[in-house]
C-alpha cells in the first residue's frame, strides 16, 4: 500500500521539486543512520509527504545539508532534516515491518519474509519508543486481516481500519491540530487502501485474494458503471482529506502539499486508465 502519495513533477516548479527531494533524501539519510541499509530500503514517498506536512504546520528548525549516496555517487545533493524526519523514519519502520508480514501471509513472498526478519529488531525498538501507537496499529492490522479472511463486502470497514492507522501516524501529538490531522490521515488512509484494491483487481481475481472492489463489481451492471462508482468513492475520500488539509494554517511548502493532494495522488489512477484504454483499443 505504498507509493500513492507522490508529486506530479510535471506540474511543479523546479525549486519546489528540489525542496521536496531534499526532504526525501533527508528521510533516506535518516533511515540509514538510524536503521542501517535495511531501514534505508524501506524509504517511501508516503512518509516524505508526512515530513513535509508536519514541517509546514509546526515549522521546526530544519538542518539543510548535502551528501552523496549510492543513488547519487558522483555529486552531492541537498538534504533537509528535522525532528519530523526522525518521526517519519520510525513510523516507516513500523509500517514496513507489518507490510512485510502481510505480504508473506497473503502471497508467501520469501523476500518479504526475509526483509521482515531483518526489520524485527528495528520494529521492536520503535515499538518501545511509541508503545501506544504501535499497539493500536497492530490491533487495526489484525482487524483488517479478519475482514480479509471473512471476505467483508463493506468497503468502509477494512479501508476504515487502514484510515485509522494513518490517522494515528498523522497525529504526532495531542494539541489543537490533532483532530484535523487525524481526519486528514483517516481519509487519506482510506483512499490508499481502496486505490491499492482498485489497482490489484486483476491480480486478486486470479489469486483469489480478498479485494473489496471485486465484491462491489459483482453487483454492478457493467464495467462502465463500476468504474464510475469506484472513481466517485476515491474522489470522495480525497475531497474529505483535502477539506481537512485546508483547515490547517500551513504557509511553508503549501504548494508542494497541494500538488500532491490535488494532482500527484491521482497519477497512479491516471496511469491505470491509460493502460486500460490501450488494452481496450
Amino acid at each position: 500500500m505504498f507509493g500513492y502519495i507522490i508529486v506530479n513533477k510535471q506540474e511543479m516548479k523546479f525549486r519546489e521539486y528540489d525542496c521536496y527531494r531534499s526532504y526525501y533524501c533527508g528521510l533516506c539519510r535518516e533511515l540509514k543512520s538510524r536503521y542501517g541499509l535495511t531501514g534505508q530500503m524501506t524509504l517511501s514517498f508516503d512518509m516524505t509527504f508526512l515530513v513535509v506536512l508536519l514541517t509546514g504546520l509546526y515549522e521546526p528548525e530544519t538542518v539543510k545539508s548535502s551528501c552523496k549516496c549510492i543513488a547519487h555517487p558522483f555529486e552531492k545533493h541537498p538534504t533537509s532534516i528535522n525532528r519530523f524526519t526522525e518521526y517519519a523514519a520510525d513510523m516507516n519502520i513500523l509500517l514496513s515491518y507489518y507490510k512485510c508480514l502481510d505480504d508473506w501471509t497473503d502471497e508467501r513472498k520469501l523476500l518479504k519474509l526475509t526483509t521482515g526478519a531483518f526489520l524485527k529488531k528495528k520494529n521492536a525498538y520503535v515499538t518501545k519508543q511509541y508503545p501506544k501507537k504501535a499497539e493500536k496499529i497492530y490491533t487495526l492490522l489484525e482487524q483488517i486481516h479478519l475482514y480479509e479472511k471473512t471476505k467483508e463486502a463493506n468497503l468502509d470497514l477494512a479501508s476504515g481500519c487502514f484510515g485509522e492507522i494513518m490517522a494515528e501516524i498523522f497525529a504526532w501529538r495531542e494539541d489543537e491540530w490533532e483532530q484535523i490531522l487525524r481526519r486528514m490521515g483517516f481519509y487519506l488512509g482510506k483512499f490508499i487502501y481502496l486505490m491499492d484494491a482498485y489497482e490489484d483487481r486483476e491480480k486478486d481475481l486470479k489469486s483469489g485474494n480478498y479485494n473489496p472492489f471485486l465484491l462491489l463489481q459483482q453487483h454492478m451492471e457493467n464495467e462502465e458503471t463500476f468504474e464510475k462508482q469506484a472513481y466517485t468513492i476515491l474522489e470522495m475520500m480525497m475531497a474529505e482529506c483535502s477539506r481537512a488539509f485546508e483547515q490547517l494554517p500551513i504557509l511553508e511548502h503549501v504548494e508542494i502539499l497541494r500538488n500532491i493532494l490535488y494532482s500527484g495522488i491521482w497519477c497512479r489512477y491516471e496511469m491505470l486508465q491509460r493502460k486500460k484504454d490501450k488494452k481496450d483499443a
